[in-house]
């Protein structure tokens, strides 16, 4: 199977993030691969090894996005690519879609055609969910949106998809897109053998013509309200306590 994965380098989620005039400070925070897309990885490399073929990492962004596919292949992707974008960061879904849809095409001539292109279902930075699901409307190919299995039956892909209230399979033929949720297993670890292996392996840039003007651009970023302190009733009456709490409902506009 030949595999292509998208992913996205964005602040480490782990760290709290404030705002400042109005944008969110994350110059300081350390970049990482975004956690859906790393279950993405994970789920295209286990398909590889039970199938065979290659899995191919993409991402958009400037020369420190390399240290996340370096990451990448050392958990078992077999090339890497980047394309040179200063400005990512602000990139709305319809320029990374046409960005990634001409990488698509330019990787196709060099690594055949694709079975699979597989996304993560939301970044952590944006959860927005919306370039998956854009990117296979645009290249006329099924999607299967919140994926937590695959196998392949001949030339049809058999998905299990979270849904509200439980999961249910879908049958898709190839070639098609998914995006991927979190599976019942964690991505695997990189080995130091791994590691000095994709440490040699070299990125190459891929150059294309569809970056262009944004649609849409953010204009503030929030912090949530804090929460106030709670009120205790101490009433020794259950039913007093009940009334006093319907009057700091209603004064608080609750009911």
């Amino acid at each position: 199977m030949n595999i292509l994965v998208c992913i996205k380098e964005v602040p480490d989620d782990s760290v709290s993030v404030s705002v400042s005039n109005d944008r969110a400070v994350t110059e300081d925070i350390t970049p990482i691969v975004n956690a859906f897309d790393t279950y993405s990885l994970e789920m295209a490399v286990r398909l590889k090894e039970k199938e065979e073929g290659q899995v191919v990492v993409v991402s958009i962004g400037d020369e420190g996005v390399k240290n996340s596919l370096k990451n990448c292949l050392a958990v078992g992707a077999d090339k890497a690519y980047l394309i040179k974008c200063d400005d990512y960061k602000n990139l709305d879904t319809n320029s990374i879609t046409n960005i990634l849809i001409d990488a698509k095409k330019k990787l196709e001539e060099e690594c055949g055609v694709f079975d699979l292109v597989c996304f993560g279902k939301e970044t952590t930075d944006k959860e927005a969910s919306q370039v998956g699901v854009y990117f296979a409307n645009k290249v006329g190919q099924g999607v299967v949106t919140s994926v937590i299995e695959i196998t392949k039956d001949g030339d049809s892909l058999i998905s299990k998809q979270e849904i509200e209230g439980g999961y249910r399979e879908v049958e898709t033929k190839m070639p098609s897109v998914l995006t991927i949720a979190k599976p019942n297993y964690e991505p695997r670890y990189p080995t130091i053998k791994s590691k000095m292996a994709a440490r040699r392996q070299k990125i190459d840039d891929i150059e294309v013509d569809s970056i262009s003007e944004l649609i849409l651009e953010e204009l503030k970023d929030f912090e949530p309200e804090k929460r106030q302190a709670g009120v205790k009733i101490n009433e020794e009456d259950a039913e007093v306590s009940v009334q006093k709490a319907i009057e700091l409902m209603k004064e608080k506009k609750v009911i």
